[in-house]
């Protein structure tokens, strides 16, 4: 009964690893909070720093703010803003993430998206990065990502998503009709030199005042470049220096192109960054993706990660093979300790996957939002180690027992778990005591002292109420019986009477 048991305990590590929330790193509060700004494609900076100054205003409207910064180019923007000690303050800065996001959403020509700080560094700033690749015309991709954009919204699970491949820069071109440009005796190449110099902004000389050099940079005022239609009331030069307007022999025509185009392991890419809530891991995110994607690309697409993301698919599946390393260490020291492949087995096989999965079931309930990260990760692997010491003090006297006394194993092994009993006791309780502070504390830092506390104290309080009975069940079938070691009498002569004097 007590081996079946232990078998169904150890399964049930894998529905709970299976289906625990997943993340590289739990968000923690680190007194800050970013908002991206994201302008028109085609924004002045006066237009963008108009619309950032929105921006401030609501980060100030905060009683938890104590300062604001801001970062501004034409196109967009990095602003933010420094919260007040905890003390001072019931609110985290995810919980107010959620209140900024509603307010900074009826600020007007900009989008601005909030955020909080990567748990690690070297991040990207958006904690769900998932990216498309293929072959085909960026334009298709395109398509394909605002579908999962627009499903990602559906869904419920995001506060944020977009897609960096956007087909909104507005562009005008001049188009020269040849035939009146040849008729009009006009030169091709002397109509673009005007044109650069009316609007290219480039410097042709210099000139000192002083003994300070300055650049001289010819361009056409401001007020007459404000929109594309006004180059059509621009000169070039035409015969005999004579002066043709630009209207005559040229059309402004309005096309719509890409920001940018990427590229992604040498591929045509676009990436949707997302932004999720509190109670939302990264995990789920990129599995939304991950099953929405598999529905809708056709072949030849394919899907990968970057950021945050792409270090928890790829670094974040490395913990088993750490895991597994880790016991296998164990067991050659003990191996060694004992000078036996036995007892050493007998010890992580009644201990580590009862332990491992009685951490687990805390996880797997969400308790105190542990979820599996590199924290709980790093608790596990400390575990093995100290669940084994409470097999050890079993399993080695044990084998004293047998050895010096000539016990059978049953006898051995109950008598040595009932003496032992206090030790294993002692040992538990020193280690939970000295975890439990992890589990409930607060503030700066505490949500990953949380979740090494969780699975260190859970995991052993349970590992060791199955230790002391697994064990010795599994002492009684594996173990080898050990002979009764008679110890001779000593050849040494006795010491003369005289010389105890």
């Amino acid at each position: 009964m007590t081996l079946t048991l232990a078998v169904l305990v150890s399964l049930l590590t894998i529905p709970f690893l299976m289906l625990s929330m997943k993340e590289l790193a739990p968000r923690e509060d680190k007194g800050v909070l970013f908002g991206i700004i994201q302008g028109q494609p085609d924004a002045s900076l006066d237009q963008t720093v108009l619309f950032a100054n929105k921006v401030e205003e609501v980060f100030r409207s905060f009683p938890e703010c104590e300062q604001t910064f801001q970062l501004t180019n034409p196109g967009g923007g990095f602003s933010g803003m420094v919260t007040v000690p905890w003390s001072r303050r019931k609110r985290t800065t995810m919980e107010m993430q959620q209140v900024a996001a509603g307010k900074l959403a009826n600020v007007a020509g900009v989008r601005i998206i909030p955020i909080v700080p990567a748990p690690l560094p070297g991040g990207s700033d958006f904690p769900v990065e998932f990216v498309l690749t293929s072959t085909a015309e960026p334009q298709q991709i395109f398509e394909l990502a605002n579908i999962l954009v627009e499903k990602a919204f559906a869904s419920g699970l995001f506060i944020f998503a977009d897609s960096d491949l956007k087909y909104d820069l507005p562009q005008s071109e001049i188009v020269l009709d040849r035939d009146k440009v040849s008729m009009m005796g006009l030169n091709m190449q002397q109509i673009s030199a005007d044109l650069s110099s009316l609007m290219g902004g480039n410097y042709v000389n210099r000139f000192s005042i002083q003994g300070r050099s300055y650049k001289v940079i010819p361009q056409v005022k401001r007020a007459s470049r404000l929109n594309p239609e006004q180059l059509r009331d621009f000169y070039v030069t035409g015969p005999g220096g004579k002066l043709v307007q630009l209207s005559s022999v040229a059309e402004i025509r309005q096309t719509v192109e890409p920001r940018q185009l990427n590229r992604f392991q040498q591929l045509n890419s676009a990436k949707i960054q997302a932004v999720i809530p509190p109670g939302v891991t990264v995990d789920q995110a990129l599995s939304f993706f991950e099953t929405e994607a598999a529905k809708i690309l056709p072949p030849g697409f394919t899907f990968d990660y970057a950021g945050e993301s792409r270090q928890l698919r790829t670094e974040g599946n490395a913990f088993w093979s750490t895991f597994v390393l880790a016991v296998l260490l164990i067991y050659l020291v003990l191996a060694a300790q004992f000078e036996s492949f036995r007892d050493p087995f007998i010890i992580l096989l009644g201990s580590v996957p009862l332990a491992v999965a009685g951490a687990l079931l805390f996880v797997f309930l969400g308790w105190k939002n542990v979820t599996i990260n590199i924290y709980t990760q790093v608790g596990l692997i400390t575990l093995v180690g100290l669940v084994a010491k409470n097999g050890i003090l079993i399993v080695e006297f044990a084998n004293e027992l047998m050895a010096g006394r000539g016990l059978s194993k049953h006898d051995a092994v109950v008598e040595a778990a009932a003496t032992r009993l206090r030790p294993v006791l002692m040992t538990t309780v020193a280690t939970v005591m000295g975890h439990l502070p992890l589990v409930f504390v607060t503030g700066a830092g505490a949500v990953a002292r949380n979740n090494i506390g969780v699975v260190l104290v859970t995991g052993m309080i349970i590992g060791t109420l199955f230790t002391l009975f697994v064990v010795p069940a599994f002492y009684l079938i594996i173990a080898s019986e050990k002979k009764r070691v008679v110890h001779p009498e000593s050849d040494l002569p006795a010491i003369p009477a005289d010389l105890h004097q």
